[in-house]
């Protein structure tokens, strides 16, 4: 099963890091992610700019409405993804703790099943 493992985190507290705190947590970050890649279980990984690069499109009927910023207010933002083929959600959170683990402070890591729009993508992820 293809799950999407999605960080979210205090966008502020994050922005704040010296570029060496930054460095250290994306190295342990990365010592976590390794088994999983050499295994081949590994997909995307993506680390998501601040809100404040963001764009939505807003649909209220008629005409969609386009916005600078994110939808939602919220105190944690989304700020990466993890994107693992895993067995179980037992391995999914496990791998999810790895990552709590190895990244500080508040935070919290959403695991979500992955499923699949288009028939010929399954395929291609076929465990």
């Amino acid at each position: 099963m293809l799950y999407a493992i999605l960080c979210y985190n205090h966008e502020d507290t994050v922005g704040q890091w010296t570029k060496e705190e930054d460095d250290a947590v994306m190295a342990r970050l990365d010592a976590v992610l390794q088994p999983i890649e050499r295994s081949g279980r590994l997909g995307p990984v993506a680390r998501l700019l601040p809100t404040t690069a963001a764009t939505t499109l807003r649909k209220a009927g008629g005409e969609p409405l386009v916005i600078d910023g994110p939808f939602a207010e919220t105190k944690e933002q989304f700020l990466g993804f993890y994107l693992v083929d895993f067995d179980s959600l037992d391995e999914a959170l496990a791998f999810s703790k790895d990552l709590a683990e190895a990244n500080p402070g508040g935070g919290s890591y959403e695991i979500r099943p992955v499923g699949y729009m288009r028939e010929r993508d399954k395929d291609k992820h076929a465990s």
